[in-house]
């Protein structure tokens, strides 16, 4: 088979005293997301379904949330680790993202999300689908105390074993 497809999820808490990033992109807004990494939850969504695409493992697994190493790591930077050692058999195809929140409106961000997560995949920004959903003031998404998103990823296999 040629082609691989691989699904990514992630969800963070909203806490004061963060930076909001998302994409890779720096968000202004009064709260940010919880993680040991910048908690960015677009970028893991792409690393896990790049990481389940290629049958590897997933983001937890590669970087440890009890590794002093990756503390307050970019999340860009995971993925272009996680690209780099993909690449050695795989070409990513195209990436598709939805982020699931109430607050902030994100629609002016969308293109500098798609370039910098193009850019650490090295394909083009118009392979990389950026959509924005709320979750009708449901759970806490709606309630504004969580940001989430769902990734779906295609490879192409590069190298024949």
């Amino acid at each position: 088979m040629p082609y691989r497809v691989g699904i990514g999820y992630d969800i963070h808490c909203l806490v004061q005293g963060r930076a909001l990033v998302l994409g890779g992109v720096t968000i202004p807004f009064s709260k940010g997301l919880l993680g040991h990494s910048d908690g960015d939850v677009v970028v893991h969504a792409v690393c896990d379904a790049l990481l389940g695409a290629c049958a590897i493992s997933d983001i937890g697994v590669l970087f440890p949330d009890t590794a002093e190493q990756t503390k307050d790591m970019y999340s860009l930077d995971m993925l272009g680790i996680i690209h780099e050692r993909i690449r050695q058999g795989f070409t990513v195809v195209n990436i598709d993202i939805n982020c699931i929140c109430e607050q902030p409106r994100l629609g002016e961000y969308r293109d500098r999300m798609a370039a910098n997560i193009a850019g650490a995949c090295m394909i083009d920004p118009g392979d990389v689908s950026v959509k924005f959903r709320t979750h009708e003031g449901l759970g806490e998404i709606g309630a504004g105390e969580a940001i989430a998103a769902q990734a779906v990823v295609l490879v192409k296999r590069t190298l024949v074993l």
